[in-house]
């Protein structure tokens, strides 16, 4: 299906023509890939180009469509190898019709679907390399390594970065790190009601003046709700609550299993299972100390960069993305990864801050923050798309 005249966006763009930017993924539900693509496309239409989104579809169209994009619905969230062959070609004739510049994939099945349409139009194709999609075969190896066969691949850290030159022998030369970004003015400590605070802390039904120690993030394995649990039973003399905050998404065994290790180690009236927070500003005040104890490394640790807006005390694993986003000891304290007696430790010393140290700290993590903004992570994203221009 190879065109006999390839289209000359290139030289339509040189002669004014906005360019054209195309992202594929799965669909626009929630979720930081999610939440990216929004903003990217945001950003791009703001910047006078035209911003195309290819996905099945989801609740966050609608700002898609109100920033001034235009979303193309496809059933790209499939796997099947028959039906990413058929997605490659719908996707080949958006291009050609929309006179598309650039296809920027950011998920592995669209990503195939993505990769053959620009092959056949001849337009330049992105990736973001998101995560570090484990493999434990050469299958599924090959499977994944179309996230490294763009002109350039972003990766969300450097931790990423090295990744990809270590198991998918990406060159330095086409990797372009752009670490994510959040809402800062949505994580702003400073624009959180008091209302909004002592709202949540009815519903969830919080004791006046005591220390809240709280993980967000989905109740799964990775997340380390387990060690924080073995943790706290190791600080039993201190005063504090936990909350595990977060939706287990279908996974009742491992809620199960929570509740079951929460009441071995005599917690019950001490660690609580809250699902997902409509308002996670808030939630971060009414935490003295916030923990992200991934036993599995994060691509990047949406969680760190959310705390330290919010000036909040971190205590996180020390692997993936989360080393290069904070200062330790100024910002945050950094633990070994899956040990229950170091994450005691760094609570302890969470809950061990005088409220100078407390200051401090939030001062630092705040100043810190902006260094992870939604602003910067677009435009540097448009800067890779001016580079491929």
């Amino acid at each position: 299906m190879q065109p006999s005249n390839p289209p000359s966006s290139a030289e339509d763009v040189a002669h004014g023509r906005p360019p054209t930017i195309l992202q594929v993924l799965p669909a626009l539900e929630t979720g930081g890939v999610e939440q990216g693509t929004v903003d990217v496309a945001v950003a791009t239409a703001q910047a006078g180009w035209r911003a195309l989104v290819a996905s099945a579809g989801g609740s966050k169209v609608y700002a898609i469509e109100r920033a001034g994009g235009t979303h193309v619905t496809l059933p790209l969230e499939t796997k099947n190898p028959l039906k990413i062959w058929r997605n490659a070609k719908r996707l080949a004739a958006v291009i050609a019709h929309e006179q598309v510049d650039i296809v920027h994939a950011r998920s592995r099945a669209p990503a195939w679907s993505a990769y053959l349409a620009a092959r056949r139009t001849g337009v330049r194709f992105l990736t973001t390399f998101h995560g570090t999609y484990n493999f434990t075969g050469g299958l599924k190896r090959r499977y994944n390594a179309v996230m490294a066969k763009g002109e350039r691949v972003i990766a969300i850290s450097r931790f990423i970065a090295e990744h990809l030159t270590r198991h998918y022998g990406v060159p330095d030369s086409r990797i372009r790190v752009v670490q994510r970004g959040i809402d800062l003015r949505h994580f702003d400590p400073d624009g959180v009601a008091a209302e909004r605070m002592i709202r949540l802390a009815h519903d969830w039904q919080l004791p006046d003046g005591v220390p809240v120690v709280m993980l967000p993030g989905r109740l799964t394995r990775w997340k380390g709700q387990l060690v924080l649990i073995d943790a706290l039973a190791r600080i039993v003399e201190r005063d504090f609550i936990c909350l595990l905050v977060g939706s287990d998404q279908g996974r009742t065994g491992y809620r199960e299993e929570l509740t079951a290790r929460v009441r071995d180690r005599g917690l019950d009236s001490r660690v609580f299972i809250r699902d997902d927070c409509a308002d996670m500003p808030a939630c971060y005040m009414l935490a003295d100390v916030v923990v992200s104890a991934s036993t599995d490394p994060e691509a990047f640790g949406r969680i760190a960069a959310e705390a330290q807006a919010m000036g909040r005390p971190l205590v996180a694993s020390a692997h993936g993305g989360v080393p290069e986003q904070v200062i330790d000891g100024e910002t945050a304290f950094l633990v070994a990864p899956g040990d229950d007696a170091a994450l005691a430790e760094g609570v302890a010393r969470a809950l061990d801050l005088d409220a100078g140290g407390r200051a401090a700290l939030a001062r630092a993590a705040r100043t810190q923050a902006q260094r992870f903004s939604k602003e910067r992570m677009c435009a540097d994203t448009l800067a890779v798309y001016e580079e491929l221009l």
